[in-house]
This record gives C-alpha cells, structure tokens and sequence, in this order.
C-alpha cells in the first residue's frame, strides 16, 4: 500500500496537476506571491482554508467508496458550494476526470464505473482522490495526505517556473511543512466519517477571485 501512495503521490502520475499552479499564476499576477517570504505566506493560508476542505472531501470519499450507498451526490454538492468560482467548480471536474482515469488503469475498481454514474458532471478533484486511494486500499487519512502533498506541490512548483526560485529552497520549504501536512491528514481521516454537511467549511474567497480573473487573461503559463 505504501508504494501505491507514492506513486500517487508523485507528480510524474498522469493526473493532470502539471498544467496547474493551483492559484500560485494569478497570485503572482496580482502581487500576493514574489518571493520565498511572500510563498510561505501564501502557502499557509491555501493550506488552512481550501487545502483543510480538500483533504477532508479526499478523505470523506475514500471513506464512503466501500459503503453500499456512498450519497456522491450529497458529497458533491458539498465540495460545489465551499467552491465560489464557476471556473474552477470545472476546473475540480476536469482534474477529476483525468484522475479517474489514470488511477482505473493502474487500480480497477468498481468504485469508479459508480461514483461516474452518480456524478454524470464530472468528479470533483478531491473526491476522484478519495476514491483512488480508496481503490488500492489506502486510509482515509492517506487520501487526506496526498491530496495535501499534491496542493503544495503545485503551489510550490508553480513558483519556480514562474519567478525562478531556488528549488532547493522550495524543496526545503515543503520538508519543513511535512509535519503540518501530517497533522492535517490525521485530523482530515478522524472526521472521514462525518456527514458532509459538518465539513470543514474554511474557504478562501480571495483565491476564486483570483482564479476568475486569471481566467480572462490572454496569456498564462498555467490553466489555473
């Protein structure tokens, strides 16, 4: 199970992250994130505000992928309104797509054929990383953590292509925050079970303006 993790977890998996600053472009653009000092910053409030509601949705889903009636639907109606932007609610969707598509092939499952059928709109993100996990027998809280570690990932790679920070610092910095990514894996899986109403709840509304601006823009590294 553990070299499973690490293969989803590594950004070489075919999930679709590498075209995806996941905020880190339209924060540059905007003035928010230019160097390491101003990264950090950044990083920290993604992580306390839609980094905590996403491992707790990968969390949620890989914990109801094996119950008889998984209420996707309830589940994803949930994530949908923490999600203020339109663009990305289809971001979400098409990053879980290829998602589902990458982890049937390296895991079949029923599961995926399922939460397909019950979310003929396309899977949110966190939710298709539940349900992967979930494929190869991972924990809840594994789901939580590598939804985690892909976030900063991006955030974080992002930054290197885009203002050319060292990644030795960056690869420094995501060392430093691996304890903080642990905590908020654990506390994401102690709450797996919880009804997706009483879901962390902690957006950050700046980011999805952002995004939809970063969405009328005529040039851009990145799609998000």
């Amino acid at each position: 199970m553990h070299a499973a993790l690490l293969l989803l977890a590594d950004g070489r998996f075919p999930s679709g992250g590498h075209a995806h600053s996941a905020g880190t472009e339209p924060a540059v653009g905007a003035g928010e994130v230019h160097d390491m000092t101003s990264l950090r910053a950044f990083v920290e409030g993604r992580l306390a505000t839609g980094g905590v509601v996403d491992a707790a949705f990968a969390a949620a889903s890989c914990a109801r992928a094996s119950r008889v009636d998984p209420q996707w639907t309830v589940l994803d109606a949930e994530y949908i309104a923490r999600t203020a932007s339109p663009r990305l609610r289809q971001i979400s969707r098409t990053l879980g797509r290829q998602l589902l598509r990458g982890g049937e092939r390296a895991w079949p499952s029923a599961a995926f054929g399922a939460v397909r059928r019950a979310l003929a709109d396309g899977v949110p993100q966190p939710i298709a990383m539940g349900v992967v996990a979930h494929a190869f027998g991972a924990s809840p809280a594994d789901a939580a953590l590598c939804e985690l570690h892909h976030l900063v990932g991006s955030l974080a790679s992002g930054a290197v292509r885009l203002l050319g920070l060292d990644p030795f610092d960056i690869a420094a910095f995501n060392a430093q925050l691996a304890p903080q990514l642990d905590r908020l894996a654990i506390d994401a899986g102690d709450h797996a079970h919880d009804e997706p109403a009483m879901l962390p709840a902690s957006v950050g509304l700046l980011n999805d303006v952002l995004a939809e601006h970063h969405g009328t823009w005529e040039v851009r590294l990145f799609a998000s």
